[in-house]
């Protein structure tokens, strides 16, 4: 059975999942720190505050640099839209209300450990992506699929990361 197509206006999203072997405080530590992932994804390459802010609280700022082989260098401006230690992180890219991609992680006891997912959803506003789309708008599913595979893949390197980080 095929798999059903793919439409950048349908918001597509991607979810990982891992357990980690450490209370909740200690794994928020390691969410709440915007410069942690930049050490586990290849597209990351880091992140600072904005405005002051000098940690995760609801409108709290922060620039994004990132780098991508078939599109190079750039930098997106992010919003907190959710915070609650210990138990959420999200975050939208661009404009609050409309932007080109929302990220959250989520925290839960899980036994003596922390289940963590880090979740996104692509769109509604254009990113990226959309060039490529409109290059080739008859393939718009397969880049999708490969564009979540990547975000995929990076979100497991940076959940394994944070699970290492954590544990030790």
């Amino acid at each position: 059975m095929e798999p059903p197509e793919l439409r950048y206006s349908d918001g597509p999203t991607v979810e990982v999942v891992l357990v980690i072997a450490a209370p909740l405080d200690v794994v928020w530590t390691c969410v709440s720190d915007i410069q942690l992932p930049a050490r586990f994804s290849t597209e990351l390459l880091g992140a600072e505050w904005l405005d002051g802010a000098t940690g995760a609280h609801v409108g709290a700022r922060f620039v994004g640099h990132n780098r991508h082989p078939a599109i190079g260098d750039w930098d997106t401006t992010s919003t907190i839209y959710a915070c609650e230690p210990g138990h959420v992180l999200g975050w939208a890219v661009g404009d609050i209300e409309a932007p080109s991609a929302r990220w959250c992680f989520t925290l839960a006891p899980e036994g003596a450990g922390t289940r963590l997912t880090q979740w996104m959803q692509m769109g509604p506003a254009r990113s990226g992506i959309n060039l490529a789309i409109d290059a080739m708008p008859d393939k718009e599913s397969k880049i999708l699929r490969r564009r979540l595979a990547e975000h995929r893949a990076n979100m497991e390197r940076t959940l394994v990361g944070i699970k290492e980080t954590a544990e030790a």
